[in-house]
């Protein structure tokens, strides 16, 4: 079955621009209270937790409306990380947890996403079904079995408890001084206060949310101000999370940046020396560098790639039993501690790793010599299929042709939004722009 309206990653698009309307929000809370109370019984719950954006406030109101017509109790969060619903979802005992967010996308996108009674965002079946749901005539709850909705003021604090019990026991950070850039979004309060509360000297950056602001000009999308301050400040590092935190960039102490491929190597590293990386395998998608995988390779470790998109990572994890992956934007899944990638999460291993070797920053963000990739997104007319047509189709063999043997080529479409994306690695720069350029131009001549 082919899906409407869920992405990779829930279901997103433009706020108050259908499919993310009023209208639809509400009915995807009442599929969902359908779905998930299907034994009639008033005793399922909900959690509901949401970043920043100004339009969060509408879908929050839409998608409990939804869900206590079909009989639901919705307990409501406030703006806290995604990691944080996930959590939640399991310690209050919710049948499903769903997050309004579009991560790092600008405000004017928003999205919502799904978790399951197990704290693990659904899997596509369960996602067709409640797409079933919302096509058909939902029935609604009788009048004496609507729902109650109650607003849960302590979320962030029990996240927060739970962050900290992650850290290493004894361990502070007295002396480090950090600068957290939490992107005007749903960690802006929770994230200083658990660096504080380990002894940090917090520099705070973008932690002044308006509605509009989210993503704008810093997290991990764009670090450079974070970086500057940094520079300005002689902060030891810095970390980089994004609109719902579920990611994480690091800047060391030059303001340079580590992706998620260089944390993840010095994660399943420490991990494997100390016998913790189950089947010394890491999990990462097919964007991760091959750098990284020439890394675990010479130290007798594997890499097992899956398809782009978080949820796929969590999937491969648990069907084969290993405990860490990620994807190079910044997502760090680490399931002895968490059921989704938690950027803080992924600070707080970085920075105990700094206090256990007592290394630098630009020590430990440069365990592997990249090769050099190029990725470029071309922006294409929603309900067309460049990828389908022959001109496109021949450029992309053409490229694959000129590769062989050299580097790998990866095209595919965002999952998120209209976008084509054109990836490509390979130590022949020259070549490398060209394979790129010629398919980018390809696309662009049939868009």
């Amino acid at each position: 079955m082919t899906r409407k309206f869920f992405g990779t990653d829930g279901v997103r698009g433009t706020a108050n621009v259908y499919p993310m309307t009023a209208d639809m929000a509400l009915r995807i809370g009442a599929a969902a209270g359908r779905y998930f109370r299907n034994d009639g019984s008033n005793g399922h719950r909900v959690v509901i937790g949401k970043d920043t954006r100004l339009s969060g406030y509408m879908f929050e109101s839409a998608l409990t409306a939804g869900l206590t017509s079909t009989g639901m109790n919705v307990l409501l969060l406030g703006p806290v990380p995604t990691p944080a619903v996930g959590l939640l979802t399991t310690s209050m005992r919710a049948d499903v947890g769903i997050m309004i967010s579009a991560s790092h996308n600008p405000h004017h996108d928003n999205g919502i996403k799904f978790f399951g009674p197990d704290g693990f965002k659904l899997s596509d079946a369960a996602e067709e079904q409640i797409e079933a749901l919302i096509a058909a005539d939902i029935e609604p709850a009788k009048a004496a079995n609507i729902g109650r909705a109650k607003r849960i003021d302590d979320g962030r604090f029990r996240y927060a408890e739970r962050l900290k019990s992650t850290f290493p026991a004894g361990m502070r950070l007295n002396g480090l001084k950090v600068v957290i850039d939490c992107a005007n979004g749903a960690a802006y309060k929770v994230a200083p206060e658990v660096l504080w509360e380990l002894g940090a000297t917090v520099i705070k950056v973008g932690v002044d949310p308006d509605g509009f602001n989210i993503n704008d000009g810093c997290g991990s999308t764009h670090p450079d101000r974070a970086a500057q301050v940094i520079r300005e400040t002689g902060a030891d590092v810095g970390i980089c999370l994004d609109g719902d935190a579920d990611r994480v960039i690091i800047l060391d102490e030059t303001g340079a940046v580590a992706d998620g491929d260089q944390i993840m190597a010095l994660m399943a590293a420490r991990w494997a020396a100390k016998g913790r990386l189950q089947g010394d395998t890491l999990v990462a998608t097919v964007m991760s560098n091959l750098g990284l995988e020439r890394f675990l390779g010479a130290k007798g470790l594997h890499l097992k790639r899956t398809a782009v998109g978080d949820r796929y990572v969590v999937e491969a994890m648990r069907a084969g039993g290993f405990n860490l992956g990620g994807e190079q934007s910044g997502h760090i899944v680490m399931t002895d501690y968490a059921t989704t990638g938690d950027g803080l999460l992924a600070g707080l291993q970085f920075l105990a790793a700094m206090i256990d070797t007592g290394h630098k920053a630009s020590v430990l963000a440069r365990n592997f010599d990249t090769v050099p990739q190029l990725l470029k997104n071309v922006r294409f007319t929603a309900g067309t299929d460049p990828l389908a047509t022959k001109g496109v189709a021949a450029s992309i063999a053409d490229a694959e042709t000129k590769l062989f043997g050299k580097g790998r080529l990866l095209i595919r479409k965002s999952g998120t939004e209209p976008l084509i994306r054109v990836m490509a690695e390979c130590e022949d720069d020259m070549l490398l722009a060209q394979v790129v350029d010629q398919i980018v131009a390809e696309v662009e001549s049939v868009t």
